[in-house]
């Protein structure tokens, strides 16, 4: 029973990870079958996965990007600086500095993913943007995570510490008021 549990745990990580990998492989190993309008079983079976890819890629991206950005306009406040103020409870001016240009960050970033993941659909080969998209798109997050932590233990002085655990939780309550006022309005 145990062990089913543990397995279980994993499996999400399993998907994370593994999902994309056989994506990209299925890629690679279709790379001779053009995307035509043929009704071949490799034709349907490619067409599927790139699109899979695709769309997964353009609203995961998309769908972080817009809410970062629209907080950065005047009169808003920054998301991060939202999360670190819920969190919190107050934030000092370093801080919300600070958490503003994490936040243009974290937009470029995601902007950046959207802008290379169209260009090389568009100009290069297929397997060039299933490497991309589906093994690249990981460790790059994870890159850009451990790069602001860098930044932030360099550039502020008493610099906030949060577990993965707390910040999901937090995420969650966040979500559970909207969820909330959407059926109160």
């Amino acid at each position: 029973m145990g062990s089913r549990a543990g397995a279980r745990r994993w499996l999400p990580f399993g998907a994370l990870f593994g999902v994309p990998v056989m994506f990209h492989l299925a890629i690679v190993r279709t790379n001779d079958v053009p995307l035509a309008v043929v009704p071949r079983l490799g034709v349907v079976v490619k067409l599927g996965v790139v699109l899979a890819s695709a769309v997964t890629h353009c609203l995961i991206y998309g769908g972080f990007l817009l809410p970062f950005a629209l907080t950065l306009r005047p009169g808003h406040e920054p998301l991060i600086t939202a999360m670190t103020r819920r969190l919190y409870g107050s934030v000092s001016d370093e801080l919300a500095r600070y958490t503003r240009r994490v936040t243009i960050a974290w937009s470029c970033f995601f902007a950046a993913q959207l802008t290379t993941s169209v260009s090389l659909f568009l100009f290069a080969p297929l397997v060039d943007w299933s490497f991309f998209v589906n093994i690249l798109d990981i460790p790059l997050v994870i890159l850009m995570f451990a790069a602001e932590y860098a930044v932030r233990l360099r550039c502020l002085r008493d610099p906030p510490r949060q577990s993965l655990s707390g910040i999901l939780a937090m995420i969650a309550d966040m979500r559970k008021g909207r969820q909330g006022a959407a059926g109160v309005l």
